[in-house]
């Protein structure tokens, strides 16, 4: 299967290639078929569900939310996140409906989006491993200054930078082209971002009680884990970028 994905170039162009290799075989093709593709389809999920958790980074939105919140009462807390929540997504959504399109329309190719994305995942990577922020996937100290003074926070910081930012825009655009207009393939990553908003709203709704529980030290640890395998993540989407890019060729 891994060569099948080297020599298509995607997980999605694979497909036609797994059915010849599938008949080819001896046995039930159709309980082999199944199984390889719901590996499949199982890795692309967790591939863009750690993306996603990476770069919304739901623990880190969610202690910021209760630092900034810490004067709202409850119910005001949770108008807040539903609002952002809602805003944010449909932004997210919108760049994975439209995304592939506007690249097409701009003449960018997978490849140059893949070293791209790549490059600004490790970017967020190194942030998360080292604990610190930069402004790619958090607020600066500037802008969290600005937040503590307003009173609506939903549209500026919640729902952008700190849920739809543009580690996590970029990372809808990479992912969802690479799917290269399969629907099941982008079916999948629309499913894990899903998956990882719902737990970002979860998460606000517990903002305190997570902040409280987990601490500096837990908030550091989950990201540097998490920060170590996107890191990798992010060389290989560099990898593929670069191996499908005219220069090698």
């Amino acid at each position: 299967m891994a060569l099948l994905y080297q020599i298509t170039g995607s997980r999605a162009s694979a497909y036609p290639l797994v059915l010849a290799y599938e008949a080819a075989l001896p046995g039930p093709s159709h309980v082999k078929l199944n199984s390889m593709l719901n590996s499949q389809m199982l890795e692309i999920a967790l591939v863009a569900f750690m993306t996603f958790f990476a770069t919304i980074g739901p623990v880190d939105v969610a202690a910021l939310f209760a630092v900034l919140t810490k004067h709202n009462r409850p119910k005001q807390r949770r108008a807040l996140a539903f609002k952002g929540l809602l805003i944010a997504s449909s932004i997210l959504l919108m760049f994975a409906v439209f995304g592939e399109a506007a690249l097409a329309r701009l003449g960018i190719t997978l490849a140059a989006m893949r070293t791209a994305g790549g490059i600004l995942l490790l970017l967020i990577a190194i942030d998360m491993v080292f604990a610190r922020h930069s402004g790619i996937s958090s607020t600066t100290d500037d802008e969290t200054d600005e937040a503590k003074t307003k009173e609506d926070i939903s549209v500026f910081p919640l729902a952008t930078p700190l849920i739809a930012g543009p580690g996590s825009m970029g990372a809808v655009v990479l992912l969802t082209a690479e799917a290269g207009g399969d629907l099941v393939h982008w079916s999948l990553i629309v499913g894990a971002l899903l998956a990882v908003l719902l737990l970002t709203l979860i998460l606000l709704l517990m903002a305190g009680q997570v902040q409280r529980v987990l601490g500096v030290t837990g908030l550091n640890v989950i990201s540097r884990v998490v920060g170590v395998l996107l890191a990798a993540l992010a060389v290989q989407f560099m990898f593929d970028g670069l191996a499908g890019s005219p220069l090698f060729s």
